[in-house]
């Protein structure tokens, strides 16, 4: 009898999330979804000043919906879901950073979004604005890497950190299920999301709305495992480049990989710190133009726990892209 009510339970909700999906379907998009060949992006875009703020997500997050209105103060912003996420579809090809580069510049371009651009990184994102900006070093006028990753030390994880990340593949792909069945979406409704992390709420409810949206699809789940299952291809793409940046990074540093409690104590969190430190002394070394700012109220999701730091580092690359224009005129007048 039990077993009966629990497999018309899961009918129900699998049903409900079909129906949602549908229902959410009908609705457009804040931004406008652009064909680039094999699938379409969706790009949100706000504001028109100068310069042009482009922001790519951490592996699995959508985060950009919750600070694109304070960016757009300092600049045109250009928030993009990579291929899986939100309202892009799916890729056919490899979840790696240099695939999702070749994919973001066809889509600034299809969508007419001229250089230069500020390239703002958040954990994985850091690997993708990196790439991008080796492969495109004349588009890009500066980096921000949002507590980022480093190659070097990623190919070099430990046996406790490599069972973390089996952990978490599992995990992803255990979700995969649970937004088929519809109850991720419940989960949702009961307000999980906010329970596992209260400081959302601290932002907009149609912000918050865009991101969860994505996270009760299995396209979502999908794609987490991919990049996940890629990042080592990823590392080894980032490793063969040979770097020498000219232009300002601003790479900013989180206190800790996860905010200590309860349940961190069941994670190798003194390996995953060491592996960050070593990661920012990596990255605060890419660039003599490179610096650093400490996020000291922040676990790894500095774009929830302080988002104010992510501008105050995006309005220092605005501060030194003015002087450095104004430099170049000035220096032009007085050689003519």
């Amino acid at each position: 009898m039990m077993s009966s009510i629990k497999i018309v339970l899961l009918i129900l909700t699998t049903l409900y999330q079909g129906i949602s999906c549908l229902v959410e379907d009908l609705n457009p998009p804040p931004g406008r979804r652009f064909n680039i060949g094999s699938h379409r992006l969706h790009l949100y875009t706000i504001g028109d000043k100068s310069p042009t703020i482009v922001l790519d997500h951490s592996l699995g997050g959508i985060e950009g919906y919750l600070l694109i209105d304070k960016l757009a103060k300092l600049g045109r912003v250009c928030i993009y879901d990579r291929a899986g996420y939100g309202w892009s579809d799916r890729s056919p090809h490899p979840r790696t950073s240099d695939q999702i580069v070749s994919e973001l510049d066809a889509l600034l371009t299809k969508a007419d979004i001229k250089p230069p651009y500020i390239l703002v990184g958040n954990s994985f994102g850091s690997y993708n604005v990196r790439r991008y900006a080796y492969r495109f070093p004349e588009k890009v006028v500066g980096l921000v890497l949002t507590d980022g990753l480093h190659e070097t030390q990623m190919l070099k994880m430990s046996l406790p950190l490599q069972m973390l990340k089996g952990f978490f593949i599992s995990g992803f792909m255990m979700s995969i299920l649970g937004s088929i069945l519809g109850i991720i979406r419940i989960l949702n409704i009961c307000g999980v999301f906010e329970m596992l992390k209260p400081e959302l709420r601290n932002f907009p409810d149609v912000s918050r709305k865009s991101i969860k949206r994505s996270f009760c699809r299995p396209n979502h789940w999908i794609t987490m495992t991919r990049e996940m299952l890629n990042l080592d291809a990823s590392a080894k793409q980032m490793r063969v480049m040979n770097e020498n940046c000219t232009f300002p990074i601003v790479s900013i540093k989180a206190s800790s990989f996860f905010k200590p409690a309860w349940w961190t104590r069941l994670l190798p969190l003194g390996a995953a710190n060491q592996l960050r430190e070593q990661m920012h002394k990596a990255l605060i070394n890419l660039s003599p133009h490179a610096i650093q700012l400490q996020a000291s109220k922040s676990g790894h999701f500095v774009w929830v726990d302080e988002p104010e730091v992510i501008v105050q580092a995006v309005q220092l690359i605005v501060n030194e892209t003015v002087s450095s224009r104004s430099t170049s005129l000035l220096d032009s007048f007085l050689t003519d």
